[in-house]
């Protein structure tokens, strides 16, 4: 070693054999002895050896601490990994190798990642977290500050956020379903409370006070609390916009009635069509704003009011209209009634007070609503009843028109004759049967009603009866004419006889004509085209010469107010058939 240290100097380098040669040299010079020489010697090594093992206990003690940080590395990375659920890391050897150094180095960048992804995970199960915490609170009507949520950061795993994920995503969707049937609600109180002339933001504020249109949509209660009174709001504004409808329609049922009584002019009627455009209308399809508003309900109320008020002081004119209508359905029908009778009925019952106004008029729809029956099962026999004199004027005409010697003469107009004729011998061949028809259909109606079915105060069945017999004879009074007729021929035929010899051809009887009604009215005049009976008949109708009705006969029992001829003629009598035109 000294041999190595000597060659230093030649270097220039300042070293212990250096330093040792230049100690000897001195201690030459001074004259130190050799024992001394080697005391210092053993000084020397002995300060030397505790110079390093000083320095093998401080690297010792490196060295511990090293391997210490060593493992609380490996520790912290295991836990780590754990935590954020990773079971290994790109960044780490599998292997450890290299020296206690190498080994820090290798994992530290890891360390640093790995804390740096932790504090990144926390954030998100923080974020994560407070979302589901603000939305349950929301849901569950809590108001109070929500304190923030603690994260476990024990398992920062992505399962485990996926897991938070998924809950916040379901309650996201649940909030948006909530709050659109929020908005629906305040959409729907908005509609409802605009029909009804309500304050929509008072009604709101009271359900909820976010609910107010100044607050965001985002901000508006949610909560199961919130949903139940906007749907009980929801209902009792919807019953009470039933209510008000129902109480408008018949509000409006009632102006119209007595408008209708009345004779109200348009112009004032008018003034209501606000309030009758909804009249039949379902709740649903009113939507104007202000259409049910109390006001408008009001303003009906006073009308209608007002109009009962004129109602009572025309009351007469009232029914007399009613019983004009009630005449009209019954000449309609050709039911006679004894109108002087059930007018002057009226009279009385209005004068006497014995009656409520209402009540009569009750009385009177009821009869009208009587009348309409009777007429509507009338209907098809009297369309018959028709058809059946139709037929029959045609027959007059075509008789008129057999007799007529000029009607093949190239006049004006004949050939329209000729084309009527024709017609008319088609419709005349049908009677029969249209007779028929008509007997089996009255004779039905009269055992299903338990009454004669007569056609202005004539039994019908007479009238029937009477035609088919004269049409009878007509038909024979024909047959002997036409036997009579080739008979005369036969004899002009025959040879001269001598003088005084030839019979005289008995003078031909004069024709019974028998025709049903004329287009341009009856024999007697009449223009109702309804076929008469024998004037001897009980109960019959007479004309005057101008062709108004004899009411001088006995008429029925006045029956309510309208009265109608129940007493039938009675049938024909066999001994004396005098012809008649309807």
């Amino acid at each position: 070693m000294a041999a190595v240290d000597a060659e230093n100097p030649v270097l220039g380098e300042t070293t212990c054999g250096s330093l040792l040669q230049q100690l000897q040299q001195i201690w030459d010079e001074v004259g130190q002895t050799d024992d001394e020489w080697h005391e210092i010697l053993l000084q020397m090594d002995r300060e030397c050896l505790d110079v390093y093992k000083r320095k093998v206990g401080q690297a010792v003690k490196s060295r511990a601490h090293l391997l210490e940080a060593l493992a609380d590395a490996k520790i912290e990375l295991c836990r780590l990994l754990a935590a954020l659920g990773e079971k290994t890391y790109a960044g780490i050897p599998e292997k450890a190798s290299g020296s206690i150094k190498e080994q820090l180095a290798a994992i530290a960048p890891a360390l640093e990642n790995l804390w740096k992804q932790k504090e990144d995970r926390v954030k998100e199960f923080f974020d994560v977290q407070a979302q589901i915490e603000k939305i349950s609170s929301e849901i569950a009507g809590i108001s109070e500050h929500v304190e923030n949520p603690k994260v476990d950061e024990s398992d920062l795993s992505l399962k485990k956020l996926d897991e938070f994920q998924a809950q916040l995503q379901e309650l996201q969707k649940e909030k948006s379903e909530r709050l659109h049937k929020v908005l629906e609600f305040v959409s729907t109180i908005h509609d409802l409370c605009a029909v009804l002339g309500l304050d929509f933001f008072g009604t709101i504020t009271e359900v909820h006070p976010s609910l107010n249109d100044s607050t965001g949509v985002q901000s508006k209660s949610i909560s199961d609390d919130t949903l139940s009174n906007l749907s009980r709001t929801v209902l009792a504004l919807t019953e009470d916009k039933k209510q008000r409808l129902q109480k408008l329609q018949e509000l409006t049922t009632q102006l119209i009635d007595l408008w209708n009584l009345m004779d109200t002019p348009e112009e004032e009627r008018s003034l209501f069509d606000h309030v009758c455009c909804n009249i039949s209308a379902s709740v649903d399809e009113v939507s104007i704003p202000g259409a049910l508003a109390l006001d408008l309900i009001e303003q009906a109320e006073v009308e209608v009011e007002r109009l009962d008020q004129l109602k009572a002081s025309r009351m007469k004119e009232i029914a007399f209209k009613k019983q004009a209508v009630l005449e009209e359905i019954f000449a309609h029908a050709h039911v006679e009634i004894d109108s002087e009778a059930a007018r002057q009925k009226i009279m009385t019952l209005i004068e006497s007070g014995n009656i409520e106004p209402a009540e009569l008029l009750t009385d009177m729809d009821n009869q009208i609503v009587k009348a309409n029956e009777e007429a509507h099962s009338r209907k098809e026999i009297l369309e018959k009843v028709e058809k059946w004199m139709a037929a029959c004027e045609e027959e007059s005409w075509l008789e008129d028109y057999n007799r007529d010697q000029n009607r093949y003469n190239a006049s004006r107009g004949a050939h329209l004759n000729l084309k009527r004729a024709e017609k008319a011998r088609i419709l005349v061949n049908k009677i029969p049967a249209l007779v028929d028809s008509l007997i089996a259909k009255t004779r039905a109606w009269e055992q299903d009603r338990g009454t004669t079915f007569t056609y202005d105060g004539v039994p019908l069945l007479a009238m029937l009866d009477e035609y088919m017999m004269l049409r009878h004879d007509r038909e024979e009074e024909k047959r002997r004419l036409r036997d009579q007729k080739k008979f005369h021929e036969q004899i002009s035929k025959e040879p001269e006889t001598p003088f005084g010899s030839t019979p005289s051809p008995a003078r031909p009887l004069g024709t019974k004509k028998v025709v049903g009604p004329r287009a341009n009215g009856n024999a007697n005049g009449s223009a109702n085209r309804r076929l008469s009976l024998n004037s001897h008949q009980n109960g019959s109708r007479s004309t005057t010469k101008d062709g108004k009705r004899d009411h001088s006969r006995k008429v029925a029992p006045v029956n309510n107010f309208a009265i109608s001829k129940d007493d039938a003629a009675s049938h024909i009598s066999g001994s004396e058939r005098i012809p008649s035109t309807p």
